[in-house]
C-alpha cells in the first residue's frame, strides 16, 4: 500500500492520524510546528485528513502548513486550508511590546504638520525601529509620513516603503540650444504629448509598447510580480497621476559640475514610479505584513513589517527591488524615446529615487533604511529635489549627515490637501502665477498647483546641513495628469 488513512474513535482521531504508511501526524508535533493547542491543533489533524483523502502526501501537507502559519492570509481562500487559516490568524495574536523608550529621531524644520510628527513618533515605538529622521518637505502619509526616514532592524515595512514603490527623478542635459524652448516650442511640446502616457491606468498599446530588459528579469520569483509582468510591459515608458511630471526647462550651472561647463542648458526632468505593478506588489505585501502582526494597535497598523529570515520578507525584498528596476526602467524609455525623436544628445545626466527600502550601516549596526518620500543624500551623492510645476528644483549633492540617516527632502512637501485645493484655488489665479514665471502647462490637475506646496526655498534652507546645490532646474514646459479625467489614448 502506497499510504492509508486511520482515524480511530472520535479520542484518538485528535491524538493522531495516519497519513502514509508507517507515518503518523500527532499533535505534538503540529504544535511543534507552531498550532497553539485546543482548537486550532484539532482542525489542523482534521484538515490534514481531508487533504490526504485529496491526494497529498504527509510531507506535502508539512509543507503547507510551514506555508500556512508563515502566510495565513496567503491560504484564507484555498479550499482545503482556508478554514485552517482563518483559525490560525485569529488565535494566534501576540501581545504588542513596543520599545522600552522611542528610538531616537531627527527632525529638520519647525513647520511641519503635528500629524506627520506624531506618525514618526508612533514609528520609533516599534520593536524592529533604530532610528528616525523627518525631512522639511514632511507631511501626513499613512504609517510613516512623507518626507519620514526609518532605519529598522533585520525587518522591512511596505507601507514604509509606499504605495509607487521606487518613485524617482531622473534629469537629462540635452544638446538643444535653451533658446529652443521658444524657438522650438511646439516641437518640444509635440514631443511629450507623442511620447509619453499618464494617468491611473495610462500606457501604451501592444504595438506601440516599449522594449526593455528589464522584461528579461525573472518576474516569475513570486506570485505577485508574475502576475503583474504584463501590465508591466503595457505601462513600461508611462508616468502616473498626482505630483507625477515631464518637464523641459533651464538648468542652471554656477560652477563646472555633471562634467559640464557653467552656464545654461537646456534640460528634461521627469517624476514617476513603478506604476500600477508596483502599487499591486505594495498592496500585497502591506496587507500580508498586516495579517502577521494583528497585534499592533491601531494607530500603527499600517506600520506592520516583514521579518527579513523569512520567505515573506525574502520575496518582498526581491520583488522591491525588481519594482525599482522597473520604475528606472520607465525613465529610461521616456528620455530615450524623447531624445530619438527630437534627434538630440544626451550631455549629462542625474537619477535618484526615494520610496524604498536600502540595506546600510548606521551606528555600528546594519539597518534597513526607509526612505518615503526623502531622498538618499549620503556623502558625495547627486539628488534631485523639485519644487512645483511654477518653483524651481535643485541638483544637489550630499553630506552625508548621520543624524539625518544620509536623507534630505524630497521636493518642496504639501501644505494643502487635494480636497482643500479643488475648493480654494481657481484655474484663473495659476495661470497668472505661470505666465509670470514663463510656464506653459500641457495639462494637470487643479491639486497641484503651485500655492500647495512649501516655498522650496524655504526648504532647501532647512536642508543645508544635509545637501549642498549644484545646479538650479527652472520648468519652462510642463505635462502631468489630468485629475479626475480618464488616461489618454
Amino acid at each position: 500500500m502506497r499510504g492509508f488513512l486511520t482515524i480511530g474513535n472520535v479520542g484518538m482521531s485528535f491524538a493522531m492520524l495516519y497519513v502514509n504508511t508507517g507515518v503518523m501526524m500527532k499533535a505534538r508535533e503540529l504544535r511543534n510546528l507552531g498550532f497553539p493547542r485546543g482548537e486550532v491543533t484539532k482542525l489542523a489533524l482534521k484538515t490534514a485528513g481531508v487533504a490526504r483523502r485529496s491526494g497529498l502526501y504527509a510531507s506535502q501537507i508539512r509543507e503547507e502548513y510551514v506555508k500556512l502559519i508563515e502566510y495565513p492570509i496567503a491560504y484564507e481562500c484555498h479550499e482545503i486550508f482556508g478554514d485552517l487559516a482563518k483559525a490560525f490568524k485569529a488565535n494566534t495574536t501576540r501581545p504588542f511590546i513596543e520599545r522600552e523608550e522611542p528610538a531616537p529621531w531627527s527632525i529638520y524644520a519647525s513647520d511641519i504638520d503635528p500629524g506627520a510628527i506624531k506618525q514618526m513618533e508612533n514609528a520609533c515605538r516599534l520593536p524592529i525601529a533604530v532610528a528616525g529622521a523627518l525631512m522639511p518637505d514632511a507631511h501626513r502619509g499613512y504609517g510613516l509620513p512623507i518626507g519620514g526616514v526609518l532605519a529598522t532592524e533585520n525587518a522591512i515595512i511596505p507601507y514604509a516603503v509606499g504605495v509607487d514603490i521606487a518613485c524617482r527623478m531622473k534629469l537629462s542635459v540635452f544638446d538643444l540650444p535653451v533658446s529652443a524652448l521658444k524657438g522650438e516650442k511646439q516641437r518640444l511640446i509635440n514631443a511629450i504629448k507623442h511620447e509619453t502616457r499618464f494617468g491611473i491606468g495610462a500606457g501604451f498599446q501592444k504595438k506601440y509598447r516599449r522594449e526593455h530588459a528589464v522584461l528579461d528579469e525573472d518576474w516569475d520569483a513570486t506570485e505577485i510580480t508574475k502576475s503583474v509582468k504584463d501590465k508591466a510591459w503595457k505601462q513600461l515608458g508611462s508616468s502616473g497621476s498626482g505630483n507625477h511630471f515631464v518637464e523641459f526647462g533651464t538648468l542652471t550651472l554656477s560652477e563646472d559640475e555633471l562634467g559640464l561647463k557653467a552656464g545654461q542648458y537646456l534640460a528634461f526632468l521627469s517624476h514617476s514610479g513603478s506604476r500600477g505593478p508596483g502599487a499591486m506588489t505594495a498592496g500585497y505585501y502591506s496587507k500580508l505584513a498586516r495579517s502577521l502582526h494583528p497585534e499592533l494597535p491601531k494607530e500603527l497598523a499600517h506600520l506592520s513589517w516583514l521579518d527579513m529570515d523569512s520567505e515573506a520578507g525574502q520575496e518582498y525584498w526581491y520583488a522591491m527591488n525588481l519594482m525599482g528596476q522597473f520604475a528606472a526602467a520607465n525613465h529610461e524609455c521616456i528620455h530615450d524615446t524623447m531624445r530619438r525623436r527630437l534627434g538630440v544628445k544626451i550631455l549629462a545626466g542625474v537619477e535618484n529615487h526615494h520610496n524604498f527600502a536600502w540595506k546600510e550601516h548606521h551606528n555600528g549596526k546594519d539597518v534597513y533604511v526607509h526612505r518615503k518620500g526623502a531622498t538618499p543624500a549620503g556623502k558625495g551623492v547627486l539628488g534631485i529635489i523639485p519644487g512645483s510645476m511654477a518653483d524651481p528644483g535643485f541638483v544637489v549633492r550630499g553630506k552625508g549627515n548621520a543624524l539625518s540617516l544620509e536623507s534630505a527632502a524630497h521636493g518642496a512637501g504639501r501644505v494643502m490637501s487635494r480636497t482643500a485645493a479643488k475648493k480654494s484655488i481657481t484655474w484663473s489665479s495659476v495661470k497668472k502665477t505661470l505666465n509670470d514665471r514663463g510656464v506653459t502647462l500641457i495639462s494637470a490637475g487643479i491639486d497641484e498647483a503651485p500655492d500647495v506646496y512649501k516655498d522650496i526655498e524655504k526648504v532647501m534652507a532647512q536642508q543645508s546641513d544635509l545637501v549642498e546645490t549644484i545646479a538650479r532646474f527652472d520648468p519652462k514646459i510642463v505635462k502631468m495628469a489630468q485629475a479626475g479625467e480618464p488616461p489618454e489614448d
